[in-house]
Order: structure tokens, then C-alpha cells, then sequence
């Protein structure tokens, strides 16, 4: 079983699924319809899957690395910390805006309404839910194809450098 994707790692590659074949249209100043579909396309793609997670893995850390030191304060900050979370939860939505905000400059406003509703069809939503369990599969498949190539790349190097009477 591989492990799951820490939420960089998935929102990265979320972000480059959804704006894989995006790169022409590019609108500096995206109209308000074009990041109301970015925004469609950021939620139903699943990238905030990636964004909801982070304020309680950030708030788990904190509890974790004070109680470390100060198991006393164990209660006391846990019950805090849940009161706090709203928060920095509101906090999300100025990502979810920055991300519809970054995609809306790389599509124009008819490919965002038209990925919109991909990710709202039966196949967008399968898409979504393949996804994660996809991209573990393909990291491990990047990782190993890595691995070879760094093998494979110096393997060649030291054989034409040898033919050059350089050894390394």
C-alpha cells in the first residue's frame, strides 16, 4: 500500500491535472464570471480537498509539539485550539480565491465554464474520486522511473567519458 499524498504534494498535482492543455488563453484580468467558473473548477475538481486539511494538521502539529514539552497543558490547549480553528478556517476561502485567481489567467472563460461542467458531469466526478488513489499510483511510478533513470543517466555518462579516456 502506498502512502497517501501529503496535501502539497496533492494540491500540486491537482493543479496541474486541471490546468494540464491550458496553457494559451491567458486573461491578466479575469472577468467575474471567468473566476465564478474558476471557482466551480477549483472546488468540484477536488484541489480544495488540499486546502481543507491544512489548518487542522497545522493546529494537531502545534498541540503535538507544546504538549511535547508541557504534557500539562494538554486539555486546556486542545480545547483552544478547536475554539480557534473557525478561525483560520475562514482563512481557506483567500486560497480557494488565489487558486480560481491563478486558473482564471491561464483559461478564458467559455474553457473554465466548459471544465466546470466536466467536473459536474458523471465522468468529472468519477475523475475526482479516481483521483487521489491515481496519484499515488502515479508518484510511485515517478519515483521508480526516477530511480532508473539516475542509474541509467550516469551508467551512459561514465561509458562516453570513458570512450574520452576520462574515468569517474
Amino acid at each position: 500500500m502506498t502512502a497517501p499524498l501529503s496535501p502539497i504534494k496533492t494540491l500540486l498535482a491537482a493543479l496541474l491535472f486541471v490546468s494540464a492543455g491550458s496553457v494559451g488563453a491567458r486573461a491578466d484580468d479575469p472577468t467575474p464570471a471567468a473566476l465564478d467558473a474558476a471557482r466551480a473548477v477549483v472546488g468540484a475538481s477536488g484541489v480544495t480537498r488540499s486546502f481543507d486539511v491544512v489548518v487542522p494538521q497545522m493546529l494537531g502539529e502545534l498541540e503535538h509539539n507544546v504538549t511535547a514539552t508541557r504534557p500539562e497543558l494538554q486539555k486546556s490547549l486542545h480545547e483552544t485550539l478547536i475554539a480557534l480553528q473557525p478561525e483560520f478556517n475562514k482563512t481557506e476561502q483567500d486560497v480557494i480565491d488565489g487558486a480560481a485567481r491563478a486558473l482564471a489567467k491561464q483559461m478564458n472563460e467559455q474553457e473554465l465554464k466548459d471544465t466546470a461542467a466536466f467536473f459536474a458531469s458523471a465522468s468529472g466526478k468519477k475523475y475526482v474520486e479516481a483521483q487521489p488513489i491515481a496519484f499515488n499510483e502515479i508518484i510511485v511510478l515517478m519515483q521508480a522511473w526516477r530511480q532508473k533513470l539516475s542509474t541509467d543517466i550516469l551508467t551512459r555518462a561514465r561509458e562516453e567519458m570513458k570512450k574520452k579516456g576520462v574515468d569517474f
